[in-house]
């Protein structure tokens, strides 16, 4: 693999995507001085549950506070090369996030031992301000010595969204409500791998669309800067509805 297979492209495409950046630092550093405003990161959570539940990572790829720090301000100095396996490997993950949340468990619930002080909220706000700090420090550490989004092939809020998306999935509702990469038709793919290079999570979509022309990677977080960098313009977001509807029609527009 060449140095630089890996390319630095725009990925904010919106206002929250460009801004929401100031939540972490707002958590992060703020909290230092008010604790209270760790507590704004159980929303967080909340959300990403209830978004994981019905479109998968969407919540990584488009609203996580984090995510937006990474890509915007990372990015530029980070080297941008393959991010390691073993950090994307299950066992790595699986490991992480037990350690990970049972150090967060024990420390919420220490916290509770002040409960019906005065000191309780500041406490309980303090475990989330220090462990936002903590994905700030390790995320930007791994971020520039690999690439930005690093530390979301690990981050146990991530896994969190694989778990509800699962259940989303047996429920069926993420069937119906979850948009992935899709193709319009596979005989127009160029085969460059510029979505590959451009991926976030170095993931390679035109080599592994399904059968209805979907993207189907857990790990997708459907930021759409494949779809803004397809040479071939061929790339949106669908549902897996539309994605028949959209490959039955590049069929015929091929066999006329």
């Amino acid at each position: 693999m060449v140095k630089n297979y890996y390319i630095k492209t725009n990925r904010t495409f919106s206002v929250l995507r460009k801004n929401a950046w100031v939540f972490t630092l707002l958590v992060a550093i703020g909290g230092l001085w008010e604790p209270k405003l760790g507590l704004l990161v159980i929303l967080i959570m909340a959300g990403l549950m209830i978004t994981g539940f019905f479109t998968g990572r969407f919540w990584c790829g488009n609203i996580c506070p984090h995510g937006s720090l990474f890509d915007r301000f990372l990015l530029p100095f980070s080297r941008n090369v393959k991010i390691p396996k073993i950090l994307k490997s299950k066992i790595f993950i699986i490991v992480f996030f037990i350690f990970f949340m049972y150090n967060f468990s024990r420390k919420i619930i220490n916290s509770f031992h002040a409960w019906g002080t005065f000191d309780f909220l500041d406490k309980l706000g303090f475990v989330f301000v220090s462990t936002y700090l903590v994905v700030l420090i390790i995320g930007g550490i791994t971020g520039l010595i690999f690439a930005p989004r690093t530390w979301c092939q690990f981050c146990p809020m991530g896994s969190i969204q694989k778990a509800t998306h699962g259940l989303g999935r047996i429920t069926g509702a993420a069937k119906k409500t979850e948009k992935k990469v899709t193709i319009e038709c596979r005989e127009k793919c160029h085969q460059c791998g510029k979505c590959s290079r451009v991926c976030p999570f170095q993931l390679t979509p035109y080599l592994n669309f399904s059968d209805n022309n979907q993207f189907n990677n857990i790990n997708c977080i459907k930021c759409a800067t494949c779809i803004k960098n397809c040479p071939a313009g061929v790339l949106s977001l669908q549902k897996e509805r539309d994605a028949l509807k959209l490959k039955g029609m590049g069929e015929e527009k091929v066999s006329l």
